[in-house]
């Protein structure tokens, strides 16, 4: 018997072909740091590679100048990224990458030195209980020649002057005049108050100040000594 119009079965309806999944790539160079570290607390490896890559030289440069050593300084690195990778989970956006790593960069160097610091002669010893209290500002030796100031052999013992500095002096000092961090983030990377960071600045300088004029003042001797 054959059926009505209504009785037949529908025709089946044409869809239009599915299009292709498109998985979309990460430039992680153009990424910032916060979005790279959110990429990684999700477990994406790249992400945290690339902020690897983008403070890695940094890192180390910070390192070697606290150890003045190249293989503790390349182990202090690794033990530094190797914390933060472990640590990122719990890291949390108060504060910025960059001062977040390089407290964990600066705690794994200084761990090291002081497992060697045996022999360390301090050229000023730390006898002010409290550092909260604001320092008096000092100018800076800039009116040195500049024939001398470029000379290595003044860098030299610039070096050596902040080398036989206290340990808690030339951290500060390394990190606010020479990697030229704000007060605030010195503040922050080594938990100090800014009043203590600043006072502690104020006796590397004027310890530093001191190593300095001591050797110009021989220098100046030397010259002046009449010859035999």
């Amino acid at each position: 018997m054959a059926r009505t119009p209504s009785e037949r079965e529908p025709r089946p309806v044409a869809h239009a072909p599915e299009a292709p999944l498109v998985m979309k790539t990460i430039d992680y160079r153009t990424q910032s740091d916060e979005e790279l570290v959110h990429h990684a607390q999700g477990g994406d490896t790249r992400a945290f590679d690339e902020l690897v890559q983008r403070y890695r030289d940094k890192v180390y440069r910070l390192s070697y100048k606290i150890l003045r050593h190249e293989d503790d300084a390349a182990e202090a690195l690794q033990e530094a990224f190797l914390s933060a990778y472990r640590g990122l989970a719990k890291f949390k956006a108060e504060s910025t990458f960059s001062t977040w790593l390089y407290r964990i960069a600066t705690n794994a160097a200084l761990m090291k030195y002081r497992r060697r610091r045996e022999g360390h002669v301090s050229l000023e010893r730390s006898q002010n209980p409290t550092e909260d209290g604001e320092p008096m500002q000092l100018r800076d030796w800039s009116a040195l020649p500049i024939d001398e100031l470029l000379s290595g052999e003044l860098r030299e013992v610039m070096q050596q002057g902040i080398e036989r500095l206290p340990e808690d002096l030339r951290t500060v000092f390394l990190l606010r005049d020479i990697e030229e961090k704000s007060n605030a983030d010195v503040s922050e990377i080594l938990d100090l108050s800014i009043p203590a960071v600043k006072s502690r600045l104020h006796r590397a300088r004027l310890a530093l100040r001191g190593h300095l004029n001591r050797y110009f003042s021989g220098k100046g001797a030397a010259r002046t000594r009449p010859e035999d």
